[in-house]
């Protein structure tokens, strides 16, 4: 079992930075595969970032690669996604997932995610 946080949503503006924050707990927290996704109204869950257990692997969605970062602290159990160069196209809820890694073979795949946290809102005004 593991327990998902989100913190570090809000409001900016285009161009503006976010960083979220994804605090784990649980048993496999430090060997998870962790992924960050988002929904916006009337829009499908779309993936965002996803890394690997030890960091050794990430993955970005298209829309988001070059302007967003994931990264983990596995000491503190948390995970981070980094938001740069903010678009009002970003805005939606941004959920935290965490999954087995022997289960995930693709990690954008929200599906193959076993554990989910409550989201946190981002908005970005023009």
């Amino acid at each position: 079992q593991v327990q998902l946080v989100e913190s570090g949503g809000g409001s900016v503006q285009a161009g503006g930075s976010l960083r979220l924050s994804c605090a784990a707990s649980g048993r496999a927290a430090r060997t998870s595969t962790m992924g960050w996704f988002r929904q916006a109204p009337e829009r499908e869950r779309e993936f965002v970032a996803g890394i690997s257990w030890n960091a050794a692997t990430t993955k970005y969605g298209d829309s988001v690669r070059d302007r967003f970062t994931i990264s983990r602290d596995n000491t503190a159990n948390t995970v981070y996604l980094q938001m740069n160069s903010l678009k009002p196209e970003d805005t939606a809820i941004y959920y935290c997932a965490s999954g087995n890694p022997e289960k995930i073979n693709d990690i954008t795949a929200a599906h193959l995610y076993d554990y989910w946290g409550q989201g946190t809102q981002v908005t970005v005004s023009s």
